[in-house]
């Protein structure tokens, strides 16, 4: 899943961005409204953390022109304020969730992980294809009744082909999703991480459609 953070004191962004990406997030950071808008249109976000005050153009600003064009993204606001009028603006201007700083970073998390369950259409937490079985808020991946240890970066690359089990997903959809604007690498490493899945799940679980990309097969 990748995420865009939006928020001026660059201290916090860092520190939340660095959380994010350890819970197994890609995550970009900017500063400034302006940028953030920009950045959240051109690209292929799941969610945005979007503070209110912000330099340029503020949040409410931000979040009201991205669901004039259409933009469906999930945004969960920040803001220093406190007050039920401040939380309904930022509701009105098509924001889904609202936290007021100072926050439990364990509040945050749990906020995003919900309203990312909310966008696929689950409200429940694990995801069941097969005998395989994800549970992205725990964390934990089963395959029958064995417990499989996956890495954060595996544990991505696996969430996005179990939320589209079934589907044809491009390698291209998956380094959007996974990796973060700054990844400038060999886009081939999409195929070391499908790999280690393989070696760790089986080599029937995820099928590659040459030149097109992967499916999640149930077993």
């Amino acid at each position: 899943m990748r995420l865009l953070i939006v928020e001026d004191e660059k201290r916090l962004a860092i520190s939340l961005a660095r959380g994010l990406t350890a819970e197994g997030f890609a995550v970009d950071v900017v500063h400034d409204g302006l940028e953030g808008l920009h950045r959240a249109t051109e690209g292929a976000y799941d969610l945005v953390v979007l503070d209110i005050m912000l330099p340029g153009m503020n949040g409410y600003r931000v979040c009201a022109a991205l669901r004039a064009a259409g933009n469906e993204v999930p945004i969960l606001m920040l803001t220093a304020k406190d007050g039920e009028y401040d939380e309904a603006e930022g509701l009105d201007t098509g924001a889904d969730d609202y936290l007021t700083k100072p926050f439990s970073y364990v509040v945050l998390v749990a906020r995003v992980r919900a309203l990312l369950r909310r966008r696929g259409g689950s409200a429940s937490p694990v995801v069941t294809v097969g005998a395989l079985r994800m549970d992205t808020a725990a964390r934990r991946v089963h395959l029958g009744d064995d417990e499989i240890v996956l890495t954060a970066k595996e544990f991505a690359v696996l969430e996005q082909l179990a939320l589209r089990a079934g589907q044809l997903i491009s390698k291209a959809e998956i380094l959007e999703h996974v990796w973060d604007f700054a990844y400038d690498g060999d886009p081939n490493i999409v195929e070391v991480y499908v790999s280690a899945l393989r070696r760790k799940l089986g080599a029937a679980v995820i099928r590659t459609v040459r030149g097109a990309g992967y499916r999640l097969e149930a077993l």
